[in-house]
């Protein structure tokens, strides 16, 4: 339900300069402007579920691109039952100067729906009544960078370079071996988001979550309410932050907070005495992975 001050689900996230949003609840596109995301960036949209405050907010934006003379394609993944919203849409707005480029996803276990030179998304059923998916986003092994010193103390061939940059050691006709780790270093370590909308906690939860850097799950309920999470197929706080915990991420960041409560600092409390690096967002935060 609407509150004062909190919008519905929206999450824009950019990894290595490219732009990606993670549901599109009502008023979405006010909201980037208001934060100063340009949505000219935008190259695709990944949608948990077809429920209203999760996919409300795509046809305004469709339509703004629109008249905002986007030619590049923009890429839409979600469940099959967010098809006929599309095709509804473009049965009234068959001007569109680009293409809608729509991705089912359909799958009973972790899978990677899309893939880029540095970055991989996978998908997985999450359990909240109807098709609903969570998303992961985890960034590729980058290839090592040489250590400029290096290349006249060793005299290295462009060949030479391109082993170590592929992290693989060298190993010369006189028998002579240089190292890897000698002479290149890795950028930065992997790093990884997982995006967990409207779900009950499931078994395999954790397993599928293992190791992510830093991880958002929705938590609607605090603890007093948790029949009503089961009956709903939401998550309480405790419930959340024991997911956190046994799966080992760094950082959880909750929201979807129930219109019943407006003060949020009450969730992130709760989340806390489960696993400490809790962070309660709020409309406009921006967190740094």
């Amino acid at each position: 339900m609407p509150v004062v001050n909190r919008s519905q689900s929206a999450q824009a996230l950019q990894v290595h300069g490219r732009l990606f949003l993670v549901d599109a609840g009502e008023g979405v596109q006010s909201q980037m402007v208001r934060y100063h995301v340009s949505m000219a960036k935008l190259e695709a949209v990944f949608i948990s579920h077809v429920h209203g405050d999760h996919v409300f907010g795509l046809f305004g934006l469709l339509s703004t691109f629109g008249m905002g003379g986007r030619t590049a394609p923009l890429h839409v993944y979600g469940p099959g039952n967010l098809r006929p919203f599309i095709n509804f849409f473009l049965s009234y707005n068959d001007w569109l100067p680009y293409e809608i480029a729509f991705h089912q996803v359909n799958t009973r276990f972790p899978e990677v729906v899309m893939e880029t030179r540095s970055l991989a998304v996978t998908a997985f059923p999450l359990l909240h009544g109807i098709e609903t998916y969570g998303y992961i986003f985890r960034e590729k092994d980058p290839l090592w960078n040489i250590r400029k010193e290096c290349i006249g103390e060793y005299g290295l061939t462009l060949t030479e370079i391109g082993t170590l940059k592929r992290g693989e050691d060298v190993y010369r006709a006189d028998g002579s071996v240089i190292r890897c780790e000698e002479a290149a270093y890795k950028p930065y370590v992997p790093r990884s988001y997982a995006y967990v909308s409207d779900t009950a906690v499931f078994p395999g939860e954790p397993e599928v979550l293992r190791g992510v850097s830093v991880l958002y799950h929705e938590t609607t309920f605090l603890t007093e309410h948790e029949d009503k999470a089961a009956a709903r197929f939401h998550s309480t706080t405790r419930q959340a932050a024991q997911v956190a915990a046994d799966s080992g991420v760094s950082k959880l960041l909750i929201g979807h907070y129930s219109s019943r409560n407006t003060d949020h600092l009450l969730y992130q409390a709760e989340c806390r005495e489960v696993f400490p690096e809790t962070y309660a967002a709020s409309d406009g935060d921006v967190f740094e992975i």
